[in-house]
Formats: structure tokens, C-alpha cells, sequence
């Protein structure tokens, strides 16, 4: 005997679907649902099939949008470009206000254990961007592990022959941390990236 009516079952098995979602958050989120008037559910279920007809990604940069380009590839000179992995890193790196260029993303890295390739990401799109000359410099910005820096890698390698200035954010010690409990990866890291104070 199941032990969820067929409607809360099938509620609950798609809110499990969603990352980092397991049964018991699924079954509150499902109850909570439940427990919406008519209207608030109808109105959650719109906004999310509302995303899903009007999102797409933008034809220059790769992130959201609801137009062809995006309005940070609108409103910004293209001379720096951020790389990131996907759209949510361009969410967390606007919330800094302080990065003034534009971004791309790459929808991925390269990971030859899950079968992903340089062709399977948007390598090709940002040789496109770069080749026209307006780009100075590219910032590498994806994750500090394995995959992102052999993405990172892979791309500096084939953007050095285009003259463009290629950087990597500076991975180090994060504030409030004690050494003791630091990784040697990290310590070595913040140790060949120290500055002069």
C-alpha cells in the first residue's frame, strides 16, 4: 500500500527531482502547496511555466534573458569578458557591483569523465567573440576544482595566439578561516598567489 495518495505521490516525486531536493523536503514542499488557496497555487504554477516560455539565453553571452541579447551585453563595452561555468555565476559575481564588463558562459567544463568535451561547451562562441579585437582581456572564472581548471587551462592555451590578456581569479585562504583547517591545495594556492601588502 502506497502511503501517499496518487496527486501528494506525484507532487512529491517531482519537487524530489529538483538538486539537492530529497523525499522529506519534497513532501513539505508538496504539503505547503496543499495548503495554497486556488489562486496561490495557480498563480506559483504560472510563474514557473511563465520562466519556461519566456527565458531563453541570450545569442551573445550565453545567460538569461528574456530578449535576443541580454541587457549586461547591451549596456557594457565588451573589452573584458568574465568566463563562467553557467548562469548563476554571472548571479553571484553582479552581486559583488563591482565587475564593470561583460560575461560568457560556458554551460558546462570540460570533463572527460562525464564526457564532456571542449566542442560539448561554448568554447567556440567565445573564440568567436574574442577573434573580432575588441576583447583585452578574459577573466577566467570557473569553479577552483579539477574540471575548472582544465577548462581554464584549455581556454588560455588557445586564446594566448590572439594576443588577448587571459587571467584566472585568485583562489586563497576565505576570511574568517583558521590555517590549521585549510586544505594544502588552498595553502598552496594563497601561498604562490600572495600580494604585496
Amino acid at each position: 500500500m502506497d502511503v501517499f495518495i496518487e496527486p501528494i505521490g506525484k507532487l512529491i516525486n517531482e519537487f524530489s527531482k529538483l538538486p539537492g531536493v530529497g523525499k522529506k523536503t519534497a513532501q513539505r514542499y508538496a504539503y505547503k502547496i496543499i495548503g495554497m488557496t486556488e489562486g496561490e497555487a495557480r498563480r506559483f504554477a504560472e510563474s514557473i511555466l511563465d520562466c519556461k516560455r519566456k527565458v531563453r539565453y541570450c545569442r551573445v553571452c550565453g545567460n538569461f534573458t528574456e530578449d535576443e541579447v541580454c541587457d549586461i551585453c547591451k549596456r557594457r563595452e565588451g573589452s573584458v569578458i568574465c568566463v563562467v561555468k553557467e548562469p548563476k555565476d554571472v548571479v553571484a559575481m553582479e552581486k559583488l557591483h563591482e565587475f564593470k564588463g561583460v560575461y560568457h558562459v560556458l554551460h558546462g567544463v570540460i570533463s572527460p569523465m562525464d564526457g564532456v568535451g571542449p566542442n560539448d561547451i561554448r568554447i567556440k562562441e567565445l573564440l568567436a567573440r574574442v577573434s573580432g579585437g575588441e576583447v583585452k582581456e578574459v577573466i577566467m572564472a570557473t569553479n577552483p576544482d579539477v574540471e575548472g581548471e582544465a577548462t581554464a587551462m584549455y581556454i588560455a592555451k588557445i586564446l594566448k595566439p590572439l594576443g588577448v590578456t587571459v587571467s584566472r581569479l585568485a583562489h586563497g585562504i576565505p576570511i574568517g578561516s583558521e590555517l590549521e583547517y585549510t586544505d594544502e591545495v588552498t595553502l598552496s594556492r594563497a601561498l604562490s598567489d600572495r600580494k604585496i601588502i
